[in-house]
């Protein structure tokens, strides 16, 4: 394939990506809102749910953000009783995060809502089975070689 016609699909592959990581972050928005939290906090909450007593150092390293602002957006999550923060009892100036209980049943009622992922599956639903695993399959292909480039 010419050089031309390579980084035409590339763009090609890329804007459908990007055009369907609009569609469900715009959904993920809407059951976010749904609960009175904030996008991030919500990703906060399913990462603690998954992973209670995680770090606020690898809740940024998961999310890829800026220290200061998901420390602001557990601040927030602290405040509103869903979260606690405890010094880490191996390294004193690591802090652990754990979900409330309130913390979690928001968590779980937002999984219940899951708005994108229900999107997702509706969508998916109208594609024939087969082509849904290679979908998938060639995505995590796709991905993995996207984690081995570095520039």
């Amino acid at each position: 394939m010419e050089t031309d016609q390579k980084v035409n699909k590339a763009l090609e592959a890329w804007q459908t990506f990007f055009t369907i990581n609009k569609h469900t972050t715009k959904l993920s928005q809407q059951n976010a809102e749904s609960l009175g939290i904030s996008l991030q906090q919500l990703s906060i909450l399913h990462i603690l749910h998954a992973s209670p007593g995680a770090t606020l150092k690898e809740v940024t390293e998961i999310l890829v953000s800026a220290k200061s602002t998901v420390s602001m957006s557990v601040e927030g999550l602290v405040n509103a009783g869903l979260v606690t923060r405890t010094a880490s009892e191996e390294d004193r100036r690591e802090i652990n995060l754990k979900l409330t209980s309130e913390g979690e049943v928001l968590a779980i009622k937002s999984k219940r809502n899951a708005y994108s992922y229900r999107g997702i599956a509706l969508a998916l639903e109208k594609m024939d089975e087969k082509d849904v695993e290679t979908l998938i399959h060639l995505n995590k292909e796709l991905l993995s070689h996207l984690q081995e480039i570095q520039f």
